[in-house]
């Protein structure tokens, strides 16, 4: 268990959501409502057997389908109310959602890779940009109790944008950090300052 600076025990565990279903491989479907596959139901229930074991006092979720689901199943085996967190959502495309990643970039060409190129800027057509990503996730684990077990169920834009924040590592290398479809990692919160 991670030790915080006020001397209070806390662990935070991000869970990205199972396997979409497969007509959406191939798709940027960012913060769209979709659904999981049967792997992914399998990979879900999962999940909740693993995290279950837990002594979880504080459980989150984004809100989406693909989430909310494992939260729900927690929330049945814990008695915890999950809270509903839209933050800890999927960086929203905007116009690119729900279309194929070869059409889009027929569309932009290489433009896309502004996203991690320039960060602070670029951002698909009435989407939003990675730095504003982290931004909300970054409010999120700002509020959170200072004690207990945290678990989030998440995406994995969101889990790399805070992992790469609080480890300050650079924007170009967040998506190694993504964690596969259906895994959970635990917050290293160590190099974590007060003030």
């Amino acid at each position: 268990m991670v030790k915080c600076n006020d001397g209070n025990s806390r662990r935070v565990i991000l869970v990205r959501h199972g396997c979409v279903a497969e007509r959406y491989h191939g798709i940027c479907y960012g913060s769209s409502d979709i659904e999981l596959s049967d792997e992914g139901h399998r990979q879900t229930c999962a999940l909740a057997a693993g995290l279950s074991a837990l002594d979880i006092t504080h459980l989150f979720h984004s809100g989406l389908a693909r989430a909310r689901l494992l939260a729900e199943m927690l929330a049945g085996t814990t008695g915890l109310e999950p809270v509903c967190v839209p933050a800890l959502r999927e960086i929203n495309f905007g116009h690119w959602e729900l279309r194929s990643w070869e059409d889009i970039f027929a569309e932009v060409g290489e433009a896309m890779a502004g996203l991690i190129q320039a960060p602070a800027t670029f951002r698909p057509p009435a989407g939003e940009t990675a730095y504003e990503l982290r931004d909300r996730v970054l409010d999120w684990y700002g509020q959170l109790p200072r004690e207990g077990t945290i678990v989030a169920v998440a995406h994995g834009g969101p889990i790399a944008a805070l992992r790469g924040s609080l480890a300050d590592i650079p924007v170009a290398e967040w998506p190694a950090l993504v964690p596969a479809y259906g895994e959970w990692v635990e917050l290293d919160e160590s190099r974590k300052t007060d003030g």
